[in-house]
């Protein structure tokens, strides 16, 4: 027998107020934003306890999967939130703990990082209060781990966003880096140059482009000024790159103003065969072609030989690419000339990386420091006699620069330094050391908007 509801006549479920097997309650729909509070809040967890890479975690394709179902407009906001939350988090951390009568459990780090997420967007972004707070504690509420905390998730962000002034102020002085990183800055730059590292990581990060020529006329046409290496530094631009006048005739390409000092260290490369050891992607490579050179591009990652080999495409430039390991490559396939950029543990970019401090530490620091060694020892294998060797990097700690140049002088006695000139650099004297390599800090050029910390010197095979 079937029976119908009488206020629509229609069949009636004799399993009225029960799912039948298998069915589920539609799942309701998430208050707008909030899938966007808890990918921060995922991706944040990632970065500090997992030490995962922020930037392959915000890759548009292949990134978190709390991330890729999110909108354009969503995406940036979670880009800002992460930034503003790792550039800042010693700040922050020391906010929330000064409003604890306890710290939280142990097992209350996804508290935390929600926490967290929301006081970034308090204290450092242009998102009203209460639309932070009410989405923390929505998404505390809908958190089994975190539930029971609710009211104290609303209770602190009620108060941040009532003292917000005084509670930036109290926190005014304190380094947004990891001690441990902070140590050994004060140990290699005293206390007041590291204080001026650490503060300027908190400005937002430049565009800087190297032009193919005519610096001054490109400066002038996108609005920007020539800084001391050549490089045009763009003016307050926040739209898509590749909108911009000259990229689709692939006149310039982006490249931080310290990354386009090692290619530079040649000078004229017309006749010379030369390595780019670890190209991609590209920049640089793109450089040593215009100084003249027939350049040889060596990459072992496929992915990257790939991007590469598209950034060359579009500037017309020609080079050889080799998808290999340098260390396969034998004595018998020399060059007049190599750069060495090496794969450090990028230091120098946490204006553009704030993810660094916190994915890295002073175990990774010494493992890629060995890496680094091991590959300079054998590009140096490579060299013919009379040529030059410029090997260089983006961290600003010596144990990836000076310590192994002077191992390495050491141990081959066909090989000098060749002292970079102070004179040959106005503007940037201050970043060449008394040897005369190049050391640049993320401190320098600080009122022309900073740069990335590099090393570079320059070896000659006698």
């Amino acid at each position: 027998m079937v029976l119908s509801d009488r206020s629509t006549g229609k069949p009636k479920n004799n399993q009225a107020g029960r799912k039948s097997h298998g069915e589920r309650r539609p799942r309701q729909p998430l208050k707008p934003g909030l899938e966007a509070r808890i990918a921060a809040t995922r991706i944040l967890s990632a970065v500090v306890d997992r030490k995962t890479s922020l930037d392959g975690m915000l890759d548009s394709e292949h990134g978190n999967p709390a991330y890729l179902p999110l909108n354009e407009a969503d995406r940036g906001l979670v880009k800002a939130i992460l930034q503003s939350a790792l550039r800042h988090l010693p700040r922050i951390d020391a906010i929330i703990a000064g409003m604890l009568d306890n710290p939280l459990p142990e097992g209350a780090r996804s508290l935390h990082h929600l926490l967290v997420v929301a006081a970034a967007q308090m204290l450092y972004l242009d998102v009203p209060d209460h639309s932070a707070v009410d989405l923390a504690v929505e998404q505390a509420n809908g958190d089994p781990r975190s539930r029971r905390f609710a009211k104290l998730v609303n209770a602190i962000l009620r108060r941040i966003g009532r003292e917000k002034e005084d509670l930036l102020a109290a926190v005014d002085d304190l380094p947004c880096m990891p001690d441990w990183f902070m140590q050994r800055l004060e140990a290699v730059y005293g206390q007041e140059h590291a204080l001026a590292i650490a503060a300027s990581q908190l400005q937002p990060p430049t565009i800087d482009l190297t032009v193919k020529s005519d610096a001054a006329g490109w400066a002038e046409r996108l609005g920007g000024q020539v800084l001391p290496t050549g490089t045009v530094r763009l003016d307050r631009f926040r739209g898509a790159i590749t909108t911009l006048e000259g990229f689709e005739d692939g006149v310039w390409w982006v490249q931080d103003a310290a990354a386009a000092i090692p290619a530079k260290l040649f000078g004229d490369l017309h006749g010379k065969r030369v390595a780019d050891l670890c190209a991609a992607p590209g920049g640089k490579t793109a450089q040593l072609v215009l100084a003249g050179g027939d350049v040889v591009a060596v990459e072992q990652s496929k992915s990257r030989v790939k991007r590469l080999e598209s950034n060359l495409a579009r500037l017309d430039l020609p080079a050889e690419t080799r998808c290999v390991d340098l260390l396969t490559i034998g004595a018998d396939d020399s060059f007049d000339a190599i750069l060495l950029d090496a794969p450090c543990s990028s230091t120098g970019t946490t204006r553009r990386h704030p993810d660094v401090l916190w994915t890295k530490d002073a175990a990774d620091i010494a493992k890629l420091a060995a890496l680094q060694e091991k590959l300079l020892r054998h590009a140096v294998t490579l060299l013919k006699p009379g040529g030059r060797l410029v090997f260089s990097n983006c961290s600003i700690d010596p144990s990836e620069g000076e310590e192994i140049i002077d191992r390495l002088l050491v141990d081959f006695p066909d090989l000098r330094l060749l002292p970079i000139v102070p004179e040959d650099w106005p503007g940037l004297e201050a970043a060449i050391t008394p040897k005369g390599e190049f050391r640049t800090t993320p401190a320098m050029l600080a009122e022309q908007g900073g740069l990335d910390g590099f090393y570079a010197a320059i070896v000659a095979k006698i």
